[in-house]
Formats: structure tokens, C-alpha cells, sequence
């Protein structure tokens, strides 16, 4: 079979249209790592090239085409049944070993719902309701929609955590997460340790980046976190006078804003490298953008039980911080089923 006959409009169409999408990712990605969209338009640009794919293979050996076809269709009902098992699991763990904080909860919450949504599409298959069949669709429309957007989140969150920071660096921060007491607790601490070893990283490079510790006095803390986080580092081998303290913020919009501020003084064109868990890594280069701090993020490895109810909180808060235009797309989704239901 020749090369044209292979390459129709069916295939140009489908890859024309995923290495739009992938420019476009390539030229954000270029301008700033750290936006959404990011991940947005390279969901896009692969789910395109997963299309080509298929089409190709289709037009080479049809029977190959039609069994990834359906391998896809098994794939996803199995997935579902996979995750919420999965995620009902998984917070039921997070219930024994971190309490009953609501944020602790949002796997179990998650796993629940997914099954509690599976049990409310067989109820209306059988009773087959018009308003009940509306009412079922609504809800997909705007399951798929926030479902796209966390794919893109969770997909970009790896991309953007392998991509390793090649310039150099003129400060370390690292952001705080709580104190037990006066204790640095094992979270905060492979936050530490990553910076450590980041900062050991750049001096074998003949660098001198500067270490910061972000982070005040909360409840149930006997001292600041960033005092706190000093002591460890410094009982640790890093000395103290390469260290500096940010001692007032209580948010990681003001560990960065505070740490900029710090930064800025010192050095006007400074460049930094940012610290934080790997959960976390994204929503705080997001915040960095924010604050407007120059540097990119480095996450340090979480417990593998504690990963989902926190990527899954911190999905929230990005869809919180971009409240105006996700309500208004869900909104709209919820206007038209209602619509349907009325007329």
C-alpha cells in the first residue's frame, strides 16, 4: 500500500488538529509553565493524536483498529469501578490515620459518590422517567466537564514535575505546612530534606544559593514554622548564616509573597527555586505566578496514602481559584437541563 493512499483526510484532520493544540502548548509552555491551560491544550493535543491512531491503524488492519476500540469502551466503565473502589479505600485510611478533618475525607467522599452516581443511573434506566433521564444528563455534562479538567490537572502535574529547573538558582524557599508543637512533623521535613538536598546540589556546582524557610506562628505551634524548619536544617549540616527566616506568613500566597518581598531586596533579578510536596508542586507554581515570584517548584515525595485526598483538595482549589468561568460553564450546563426540563 502506498504512502497516499494511507494519509486521507481522515488522518490529516484528526493529527492537523492535535499538533494545533500541541503548538499551542509548546508556546505557553515557552511564555510560562505555570497556567492551567498548559495542561489543558496537551490533553487535547493527545487525545486528538489517540484519534489519529485509531484511524491509522484502521486504515492499515481494521480488526486492530476495531479491537483498541473496544478495549477503550471496556476500559473506562472498569476504570470507574477500579477508582471508586480505590478512592472509597483509600479514605478509609486517611480516616484512621489522619482524623476526621473534611479534608481528610475527600477521597471517601469521592469513592462514595461515584458509586452513589452508578447506583442513581441504574434507578433510572428502570423506572425510565423523562425528568429523572434530564436530570441524569445534566449531571454528566457537568461530570465530564469537571472530569476533563481534573485529567488536565493530573496530566500536566506529572509533566510539570519531571521537567527539571536547568538555570541557576540564587535562593531556595521552602514553603511551611505545620508544626506538632515545636516538632518539624514528616511531611514538612521531606520538605527539608528535598531542599537539602537541592542546596548540596548547587554548591557541588560552585553555587551559593541562599536557603529560605517560609513560614509564621500558628495554632497549636510553639514557635514559627520557618524557625522551626531552620533548627532542622541546620541540625542537619547546612549553616545557619545560609539561612533566612520569613517568619510572618500564614498561607502559601504569603510564604511567597512575604519570600519575594525577602528575595527582591537582596537581589532585584533573583531567580528561585521553590520547595514544597509533590501533590502540591502544581497549585504552587500556580500561586507563585500569582504572587509574582520568579521560579519554579520542585515537589518532595508524600506518603503514598496521603497522595489522593490531597491531589484531590488541591484540584479543588485550583477550580476554586478559577471560580468565575468554571461556575459559569457549569452553570450553563445546569441552566440547559433545566431548560429541558421546563419546556
Amino acid at each position: 500500500m502506498e504512502l497516499p493512499e494511507v494519509i486521507d483526510s481522515g488522518l490529516v484532520i484528526p493529527f492537523g488538529i492535535s499538533g494545533f493544540w500541541f503548538l499551542l502548548f509548546l508556546i505557553t509552555w515557552i511564555r510560562d509553565r505555570r497556567v492551567l491551560r498548559n495542561g489543558v491544550f496537551l490533553v487535547l493535543a493527545l487525545m486528538f493524536a489517540g484519534i489519529g491512531t485509531v484511524f491509522l491503524i484502521d486504515s492499515v488492519y481494521e480488526p486492530a483498529a476495531n479491537f483498541v476500540v473496544f478495549a477503550v469502551l471496556v476500559a473506562i466503565p472498569l476504570t470507574i469501578f477500579v477508582l471508586a473502589i480505590f478512592l472509597t479505600a483509600n479514605g478509609v485510611t486517611m480516616w484512621k490515620r489522619e482524623g476526621h478533618r473534611p479534608a481528610n475525607l475527600l477521597s471517601l467522599l469521592a469513592g462514595t459518590g461515584i458509586i452513589a452516581f452508578v447506583g442513581f443511573n441504574v434507578i433510572v434506566q428502570q423506572l425510565s422517567s423523562p425528568a429523572l433521564e434530564t436530570i441524569r444528563a445534566t449531571l454528566i455534562g457537568m461530570l465530564t466537564y469537571v472530569s476533563f479538567l481534573f485529567v488536565c490537572f493530573l496530566a500536566y502535574s506529572f509533566v510539570y514535575a519531571r521537567v527539571r529547573l536547568l538555570r541557576k538558582v540564587d535562593f531556595i524557599v521552602v514553603l511551611g505546612s505545620g508544626l506538632r508543637g515545636s516538632r518539624v512533623p514528616p511531611l514538612l521535613a521531606s520538605r527539608l530534606d528535598r531542599a537539602r538536598t537541592a542546596w548540596q546540589k548547587e554548591h557541588s556546582k560552585g553555587r551559593t544559593p541562599l536557603l529560605i524557610t517560609s513560614g509564621g506562628q500558628g495554632p497549636g505551634e510553639d514557635v514559627p514554622e520557618s524557625h522551626a524548619m531552620a533548627v532542622y536544617l541546620v541540625e542537619r549540616g547546612v549553616p545557619a548564616d545560609q539561612i533566612l527566616l520569613e517568619d510572618e506568613s500564614r498561607s502559601t500566597f504569603q510564604n511567597l509573597t512575604f519570600s519575594g518581598r525577602l528575595m527582591a531586596g537582596l537581589n532585584p533579578k533573583y531567580r528561585c527555586l521553590i520547595v514544597t510536596n509533590n501533590y502540591h508542586a502544581l497549585r504552587a507554581a500556580f500561586t507563585a505566578r500569582k504572587a509574582k515570584v520568579n521560579g519554579q517548584v520542585l515537589g518532595a515525595p508524600t506518603a503514598a496514602y496521603f497522595w489522593p485526598s490531597a491531589t484531590i483538595r488541591e484540584f479543588v482549589a485550583v477550580l476554586a481559584d478559577h471560580k468565575w468561568i468554571n461556575g459559569g460553564v457549569l452553570g450553563l450546563i445546569a441552566l440547559s437541563g433545566l431548560g429541558r426540563l421546563v419546556f
